[in-house]
């Protein structure tokens, strides 16, 4: 992957793939990046909660404030 020059360049990249947004209460939400702003704040398609790894609940579309958010990374 091409090395991003700024944080939004990497979402940018991102956008409309898988991702793992975890939370600052420690939990995960794993979605399909549909859009994001300055404020790191995120709107994920088909997003699921995630405890130890297994699916809680389905979501559908969630929006997740950027000041909740710990980590953002690819889904496996």
């Amino acid at each position: 992957m091409e090395s991003a020059s700024r944080p939004l360049d990497a979402l940018n990249k991102a956008r409309n793939k898988r991702i793992i947004v975890e939370l600052k209460n420690n939990k995960q939400i794993v979605g399909k990046l549909e859009a994001f702003d300055i404020h790191i704040n995120v709107v994920l398609n088909d997003a699921e909660e995630r405890v130890d790894g297994e699916v809680k609940r389905k979501l559908g579309t969630v929006f997740v404030r950027g000041d909740t958010i710990t980590i953002i990374s690819p889904a496996e």
